[in-house]
């Protein structure tokens, strides 16, 4: 009995550890490009289960698709209707793996890992680095299963076990809550399946008892999102949601057509002689595909189910790029520099909301400001990347002598906005610091952080005025700002030198102290740098 335990729990957790392994080489070779998969792919559903497909292929994880997904719509990068179809893919893309493990290599499982390893340690280049560490996660994934099909064996000696896969013959809803708490338990829908696969092989369950354990699998992955969700938006928790829903859908119609279902998977296993792993990994990319096919209709109507579900208002914010359509670029060169300013303003608009939610957290120390600063800090280096893209494709087009002048302004603009996001978000994390270990504040240090972000807040506020009404004389008063903050700075950071001598603050508030008026100070030479833009300096 020892040693059964002992050899299933070891290859669960080396078959955990190679999927993970190969799909974050997977992930690595892909580069960046995942985000940007779901970001641009996602127009329409069709585009989305796409899109959802290929992402879960490359990480070999549904749940990894799926929370990347929550966070996207979390930060207003995707709508709830373009979350459904990428989760639909999701759900499809993690067939892969069940057919990876179909194709029985079991037995040259240690080569691949013996392969992999001297990819690994014998090559400093990174892409042979990338696709080593692909080749031992696919090898150590056949290792521990073998393990675990080693392990199994002995179930067939066991009345218990016996009885209980008869039961779950008899009761199919038994085999679904069995292989939802399953997958609950491991986190990876993958694991039970190749579990399930070993059973089948080693004749230790039937087909009909099998089924319902992959369809409660389906429903056990949900949680990885639904905790993903926890704290998150509005639009996030429904979008997780809409994976529950979906997957209890699913289920509910295939456990209704369990008798005809049961009797196709047989017939298709008779028909193209299929192994017994090859089987259970048909049923699960044909339960998969016909739930997202019956349910792909229906997009829409599970969006006002969720909303109606889960009250609430969605984010205030769309954070993809509204103006910067590239038509007016070869059209209207002119256009399109009105449209890159609109959105030049629009980042500028989020890196002050950035700075209020920053200035809430260091106040109330509510961990919903500090997500909502994060969140938007990721949106301004989205816009920046955009928007510095779509000036670098106009700086080709013909610009008359003014619009050149304008268009390096909005070029260095984008840059001072960028960096603005970068130092609320230092101060975010000097917060986190200060709640982390317990750095107290004394309420005189925190009446004068006060009284500069607000003159900050207004500074930027202004700038991003005069910037968009062209207005000099605000402009002006910026610098004079700009000025008051360096000279606040200073001052503060002797009183503060002050305080510290006198013991009245520890040496670590002080530290954090200084660090938020010095990024402060910094945001206010940006904002001057976009006022000095205005007045032609």
């Amino acid at each position: 009995m020892q040693e059964m335990i002992f050899q299933f729990l070891g290859g669960l957790g080396i078959f955990l550890f190679g999927i993970k392994y190969m799909g974050d080489g997977l992930q690595k070779s892909a580069g960046d490009k995942l985000r940007d998969i779901l970001d641009r792919f996602t127009t329409n559903p069709i585009m989305g289960i796409i899109a959802g497909i290929l992402v879960t292929v490359l990480i070999q994880s549904s749940s990894g698709t799926t929370v990347i997904t929550v966070g996207l719509v979390s930060a207003g990068f995707m709508t709830l209707r373009q979350a459904i179809g990428v989760i639909m893919g999701a759900n499809i893309g993690t067939t892969v793996t069940a057919f990876i493990i179909g194709f029985d290599i079991g037995a040259y499982a240690l080569p691949i890992i013996a392969a992999g390893s001297i990819l690994l340690f014998f090559f400093k280049n990174k892409k042979v680095h990338n696709f080593g560490q692909i080749v031992f996660g696919f090898g150590a994934l056949f290792y521990g299963l073998e393990l675990m099909s080693g392990g199994m064996k002995p179930l067939r000696s066991l009345e218990a076990f016996t009885d209980l896969t008869l039961s779950m013959s008899n009761s199919p809803i038994l085999g679904v809550v069995i292989g939802t708490v399953f997958t609950v338990i491991v986190q990876s829908s993958s694991a039970t399946i190749g579990i399930l696969q070993g059973l089948f092989a080693e004749d230790l369950i039937t087909l009909k008892a099998a089924l319902p354990v992959l369809f409660g699998d389906n429903i056990g992955t949900t949680i990885t999102a639904i905790l993903a969700s926890i704290g998150a938006s509005v639009a996030a928790r429904r979008a997780a949601a809409t994976h529950v829903l979906f997957n209890l859908i699913g289920t509910t119609i295939f456990l209704i057509l369990l008798r005809p279902f049961n009797a196709l998977i047989t017939y298709i296993q008779g028909a193209m002689n299929l192994n017994p792993e090859m089987t259970i990994a048909f049923a699960h990319g044909i339960f998969n595909t016909s739930n997202t096919l019956i349910q792909l209709p229906f997009i829409a109507l599970l969006a006002i189910i969720v909303t109606k579900l889960i009250p609430g208002e969605d984010s205030l914010f769309e954070y993809k790029a509204k103006h910067l359509d590239p038509v007016f670029i070869e059209q209207s060169p002119s256009i399109a520099l009105g449209q890159a300013k609109e959105e030049v303003l629009r980042m500028g608009q989020f890196a002050l909301k950035g700075l209020e939610e920053t200035n809430q957290f260091l106040k109330t120390k509510n961990i919903k400001h500090s997500e909502n600063a994060y969140q938007i800090e990721s949106a301004i280096n989205n816009l920046d990347r955009k928007i510095t893209d779509y000036l670098v494709s106009l700086s080709t087009s013909s610009l008359s002598e003014h619009e050149s002048e304008e268009h390096s302004v909005l070029m260095d603009t984008v840059r001072d906005i960028e960096r603005i996001g970068d130092h609320f978000e230092n101060i975010v994390e000097l917060v986190e610091y200060q709640q982390a270990n317990k750095v107290k504040m004394t309420n005189t240090a925190m009446d004068d952080l006060d009284t500069m972000i607000t003159l900050t807040l207004t500074t930027v506020s202004e700038a991003l005025q005069a910037l968009d009404q062209k207005d000099k004389d605000i402009a002006l008063g910026v610098v004079k700002k700009e000025e008051e903050i360096d000279k606040m700075e200073r001052s503060l950071r002797k009183q503060h030198i002050l305080r510290i001598n006198e013991g009245a603050c520890t040496g670590q508030a002080g530290i954090v102290f200084v660090d938020i008026v010095s990024n402060l100070e910094r945001i206010g030479d940006h904002a001057v740098n976009i006022a000095e833009a205005v007045i032609g300096e």
